[in-house]
């Protein structure tokens, strides 16, 4: 089952902006390492589920994942051949708003190497570019 909300208070959403930079979200906080978009857009929930099922099937029972994105956006889809007017269209699926910068995916447990090639193949399935990042030890 894909990630969706349980309820929302409105059921069809205004697209929106996608403007500007992540200014929180922005760094490992959990994990060791992890996966940060470099640029922005929609990330949408069987994207999200399909990053997460690459990441466990390659490392099997060993390190932590973290999944750092949630889709609370519905984006709205009209029925193919429909002429113009009568409305919005139904909710067809959930995405995820990500900024540039944004880190999706934390890692623990494993050490660099496994990790670089583990999101790297979690990166394949995303819509965006992405970069493997370190946690910062200040």
């Amino acid at each position: 089952m894909a990630l969706m909300p349980k309820r929302v208070k409105f059921r069809k959403t205004q697209r929106g902006k996608c403007a500007g930079k992540a200014m929180r979200g922005n760094a490992v906080s959990f994990g060791d390492y992890g996966l940060q978009t470099l640029e922005s857009g929609w990330i949408s929930a069987r994207q999200i589920e399909a990053g997460r099922v690459a990441v466990t099937h390659f490392l099997g029972r060993e390190g932590k994942l973290w999944v750092r994105i949630f889709p609370h956006k519905s984006v709205t889809k009209k029925p193919l051949e429909t002429r113009m007017g009568k409305g919005k269209g139904e909710p067809e699926m959930y995405v995820a708003v990500v900024k540039e910068g944004t880190v999706l995916y934390e890692l623990a447990g494993v050490p660099e190497d496994v990790a670089k090639e583990t999101l790297a193949r979690c990166a394949h399935k995303m819509p965006l570019r992405m970069r493997f990042v370190k946690r910062r030890h200040f």
